[in-house]
């Protein structure tokens, strides 16, 4: 089956088009600037052809994601860079979306129900949920009779029982606003789960901890391949420290900033998403791969920020093995997660009482592009393992289940 992947941001649309019989990726591309500068705004698309290498890049008008979409259409059907001659051959598209609330646990074919409940997640994401709409909008002008998926950052994450997502505050807020813990980067965890429970062998009495580290990162705890615990909470703030932002602290800090810095509640919110993290610790920049260069240079700024965030990986999986009572495997995925070694031994240092047995040699070794990776010795009772993540492929896997449902 070929299924559209789409993922659109507040001012982009990702998409690859997905040949689910064979678990390749025939094109993709990404649409940026959308509607920055609202109706006169002059976005930009890239565009690749991955069985016959023809790209296509182009600057044109992109006033909204229906715009955007249509674009997309134009470059998938071209004559020279396009992989498909008439849009009946898309069978199926999938939505990545960010924010499903408590009302979704698991992926769902887009109705008018699905998409009245999707409105009602736009307070819980004020920047993704407004596009995504956008986004299905858009498809839903250009496409009318191709069925269409969502697919939840947070739906993986709804295993989490009362006492791991409810917040200390008084109930009738948490009625009254949803205010709880959900999670984010569901589908990445899902996958790389997935992909250690094979190597394991087993789902059934498994504990597992997946380290989802870019440059937004989380971590669960994942026991019987279901989510017990994220770090992620209400927003994808909390938790480790990231690029910029700056994960878990003190409540009262934000109102001390707030009358220290004399910020509205807007200001505080884009200085602690925008402007901390790695970012605001280090001075130097949100990308590891920066920071990493700073150290070298004698940097030590950049060393306490690449220091704080080895050792708050390694806080949770301390924590998330006491809550789950015990540990099978710790799996690091995503761009730091894959690609920087020195995390990787931060987060797994001084772990042996846990039965961890690093690999310091593997780790270092890694080569690219990165595979599924052992990083822990042959007698280690826990495995350690990189596993490059695939949400896309989990987005088009799960639509064809759902359509295949409707042909039935």
């Amino acid at each position: 089956m070929n299924v559209l992947v789409v993922n659109a941001g507040s001012s982009s649309l990702k998409y690859q088009l997905f040949d689910t019989a064979n678990n390749v990726v025939v094109a993709k591309g990404l649409c940026e600037r959308i509607g920055i500068n609202g109706e006169s705004t002059i976005g930009a698309i890239s565009h690749t052809n991955l069985l016959n290498k023809k790209e296509y890049k182009a600057e044109l008008p992109m006033a909204n994601h229906t715009v955007a979409t249509k674009y997309v259409v134009d470059a998938l059907l071209h004559a020279e860079y396009g992989c498909v001659k008439s849009m009946a051959e898309i069978e199926a598209v999938g939505h990545r979306i960010v924010h499903g609330g408590a009302y979704f646990s698991e992926s769902v074919l887009l109705n008018d129900d699905v998409l009245a409940k999707l409105e009602l997640c736009r307070d819980l994401a004020p920047l993704h949920t407004p596009a995504h709409i956008q986004g299905i909008q858009g498809c839903l002008e250009v496409m009318p009779d191709t069925p269409q998926v969502l697919v939840f950052d947070t739906a993986f994450h709804q295993t989490m029982a009362p006492e791991a997502y409810m917040y200390g505050i008084s109930y009738d807020l948490y009625e009254k606003y949803a205010l709880r813990r959900y999670g984010f980067h569901g589908t990445s965890h899902r996958y790389v789960a997935g992909e250690m429970l094979k190597i394991l062998g087993k789902t059934e009495g498994t504990k597992i901890v997946t380290c989802h580290l870019g440059n937004g990162s989380s971590i669960s705890a994942i026991k019987d391949g279901k989510v017990m615990d994220t770090t992620m909470g209400f927003t994808p703030l909390a938790g480790v420290l990231m690029g910029t932002r700056c994960g878990d602290m003190d409540p009262a800090v934000v109102p001390f900033i707030m009358s220290k810095e004399n910020m509205t509640p807007d200001e505080v919110n884009a200085y602690l998403n925008k402007k901390c993290g790695l970012l605001g610790v280090s001075g130097v920049s949100s990308d590891c791969r920066d920071v990493t260069a700073a150290i070298e240079a004698g940097n030590e700024r950049a060393k306490l920020a690449m220091n704080m965030l080895g050792y708050q990986i390694k806080k949770y999986i301390g924590s998330y093995t006491a809550a789950m009572g015990g540990l099978d495997a710790i799996v690091f995925t995503a761009g730091i997660g894959e690609n920087t070694a020195s995390i990787r031994e931060l987060a797994c240092q001084d772990l042996e009482y846990l039965g961890v047995e690093f690999d310091k040699e593997a780790n270092n070794s890694v080569a690219r592009p990165v595979k599924t990776t052992c990083l822990s010795k042959d007698g280690s009772r826990v495995k350690v393992y990189i596993i490059p993540t695939n949400e896309e492929l989990v987005i088009a896997s799960d639509t064809e289940k759902l359509v295949k449902t409707l042909q039935k």
